[in-house]
């Protein structure tokens, strides 16, 4: 989780070649898929999404998907890879009902915005 929350895609790799799982949680019930489009590290989430990553998985704290935390964070590559590659554009997490839309909009990301 450390490694995809860094972006640091060879370590990530390294590790799911040695077994390490794609759906992992921590203590915050994160996966790797979501620290990754979180932080913005596109390549790490490409990687992850190749391997099988579960492209609609949700945190068990707020349901928040990748897409929900990209808008959030205002990563346009993330979020257009996301979308790229079928995400739900109309997800909401559980916190307070908010799309991806609404997160990007409420946090002044304008080219996330207008790509939603």
């Amino acid at each position: 989780i450390l490694a995809a929350a860094s972006g640091h895609e060879a370590v990530v790799e390294l590790l799911l070649e040695k077994g390490s799982d794609l759906e992992s949680r921590d203590t915050k019930y994160r996966m790797p898929l979501s620290w990754a489009a979180k932080n913005g590290h596109e390549a790490v989430v490409e990687l992850l999404l190749e391997k099988g990553a579960d492209l609609e998985s949700r945190d068990t704290k707020y349901s928040r998907t990748p897409l929900l935390w990209a808008a959030k964070y205002g990563h346009k590559a993330v979020v257009e890879l996301l979308l790229e590659k079928g995400a739900d554009l109309e997800s909401r997490d559980t916190e307070c009902g908010r799309t991806p839309l609404s997160w990007a909009a409420e946090n002044g990301h304008e080219a996330v915005v207008e790509l939603l």
